[in-house]
This record gives structure tokens, sequence and C-alpha cells, in this order.
């Protein structure tokens, strides 16, 4: 869309000769091309803002004079709010009715009441089970097995040598919403995907959420088991291994070899470093910089929540005797 009909739609006053220019999709700051909108809503990135590529950026007017040369404000008092409205014009379609036909490898087995979406590529020796739903342009690499029953979403991506479980849903949208000043709902479209990466193993009836933009990633290697939800922009590193019932917050980085027990989850927005292993019902609610074994919640180092739970132990025991 052209910059002016985008203004127009969103009700923000631009100078015309600005209008011309066309925009091909909205993403974040540190990753928007120059044909890309933006948007600021957080001082926190503050530093993307200043050095983004993005031809135009949602912003509050008290940060207008930290956008760049050559980067057009669209100045709101709610900037959150329009991004909302504005990722509405770019949401693909629901489904393709005009593409080409899918591509199916060689040595494929594909069950009866299996869905191939258009424009949908299928690998070679891959197995599809009954139930199967691939959506339009998704892709499904070789030797790859899809269990009863898994939805994958369109334009999402698995890789070679992945299994997946029944019931899983891969690429439905992440939970993002704008709010108004009173009180209504306003969905913010999810026009990214997911990709999993090779060998890649899913149990049954996981979540993966799609990006807002850019990509939802499931690094090489990583073994995920039953019942774990993965929100929207999440990546998590390679050869990680997340146990039942994890809870993975938008946006969050894992680095390789993340260890997560069961029922342990992650606030939004934060990063994980390699090696990291987090204790069944673990709940970490700010970035963890250094590998090591954490426990509790908030969570703390293990060998610290250890202590803490013999102290309370002791005390207790004081208290009923």
């Amino acid at each position: 869309m052209k910059l002016l009909d985008i203004a127009r739609e969103l009700d923000i006053k631009i100078y015309e000769n600005a209008g011309s220019i066309e925009i091909d999709a909205i993403n974040t700051l540190k990753d928007a091309k120059k044909n890309e909108l933006s948007f600021l809503d957080n001082q926190k990135y503050i530093s993307d803002l200043q050095t983004t590529s993005a031809a135009a950026v949602l912003i509050h007017p008290k940060f207008i004079d930290d956008v760049p040369d050559g980067c057009i404000a669209f100045s709101s008092e709610e900037p959150y709010m329009k991004l909302a409205l504005a990722s509405k014009l770019f949401a693909p379609k629901v489904i393709e009715l005009h593409s080409n036909e899918p591509e199916i490898g060689e040595n494929c087995t594909i069950a009866p009441n299996v869905y191939i979406g258009k424009g949908a590529l299928i690998g070679d020796g891959v197995t599809l089970m009954p139930g199967v739903f691939i959506g339009d342009n998704a892709k499904v690499g070789s030797d790859s097995i899809i269990h009863p029953n898994v939805t994958i979403y369109r334009d999402c991506i698995v890789g070679r040598k992945c299994l997946i479980h029944a019931g899983c849903v891969i690429g439905s949208d992440g939970f993002g919403f704008a709010h108004t000043k009173t009180g209504e709902h306003v969905k913010i479209y999810q026009n990214g995907n997911v990709i999993i990466e090779d060998d890649v193993e899913l149990g049954g009836n996981c979540s993966i959420d799609r990006a807002v933009f850019s990509s939802t990633t499931i690094r090489k290697g990583v073994k995920i088991d039953n019942l774990v939800h993965i929100a929207h922009n999440c990546d998590i590193g390679e050869y990680s291994i997340l146990t039942g019932q994890v809870g993975i917050s938008g946006s969050t980085t894992m680095g390789r070899n993340v260890i997560m027990g069961g029922q342990s989850a992650t606030a939004g927005h934060l990063e994980i470093a390699p090696f990291t292993t987090i204790a069944a019902r673990g709940g970490v609610i700010k970035s963890i910089k250094k590998g090591g074994i954490y426990a509790g919640f908030p969570l703390m180092e293990h060998k610290q929540w250890l202590k803490m739970q013999g102290i309370l132990a002791r005390l207790l025991k004081s208290k009923i005797n």
C-alpha cells in the first residue's frame, strides 16, 4: 500500500510528498527494511528506533525527536492501537483460491482425509497420517512424519526428519491485542509464520503460535514434550528440551541446550543463556545471563533454593513443636 493510503486508513496526517512511498509489510524496528512500516511504544527500544531502516514508524509524539533522518514519523497518542489497525491491512487471505497446486515429493505416504493447501511443498518420503491439515504455502521437509490431526497453518515451515505427534497446532495466531481506553480489545493480526528446523520432535497437543511479523523459530534438534505452549516470536535454541506443560511467553529467546522442567514458564521478552536448566515449576521473570541450574518462583540458583527450602522446613518444624 502507498504510505498515504495507510495514513488515511489510520487517520494520521503526513506530508503529501511522502505519501507515494510503497509499503510492503510491517516489521520490528530492528528488522524493518526501507519499504516497511514499524512502530515504537516502549522506551526500551529507543536504540532500535535510532538505527532503524523503516520507511515510516508509528510513534508517540514524545519520541519524535529520536526518529532518524529519512524515516517518516506517524505521530499518534496510541501507536500500539494504530499498529493493530495497520496489521489488518497486511493480513494474508485465510484461504488461497487461485494459487498453484501443491507439490508432493517422491515416496510419500499420504493417508485418507489429509488436506494439502495451494502452493504447499511436501518433500520426499514424508508421511502424513489421517486428519492432517497442511495450509497454503506451507512446507514439510523430506522424511518428516506428521501424526493424525496435526494442523500446520499457512506459510509455516517444517524441516527435514521432524516428528510431530497427534493434535499439534503449528502457526495459530499469537495472543496479541491492543486495548481501547474504554476496555475493548482490538486484534493485532499475526502476519508472520513458524519455522521448525530439522530433526525436531513435538509431543502430542503442543501449540506453537505464529509471529506478529517475522518468525517464531524452533531450531534444529529441539525436543518438546506433550502439552507445551510456545507463544509468538519466540526463538527456541538448538537442542533445547522442553518437558510437559511448559509455557513460553512471547518474544522469549533461548540459547542452545536449554532444559525446562515440567510446568516451568517464562515471562515475555526475556533471554535465557545457553546450557541453562530450569527445574520443574520454575518461574523465569527476568533474563538469565549465565547458564546454570535454577529453581523456584521467583527464580533463583538451585543451591540457594534448596537452602531456602531447608530453612523453611526447620522453621515450620520449630513452630509446630
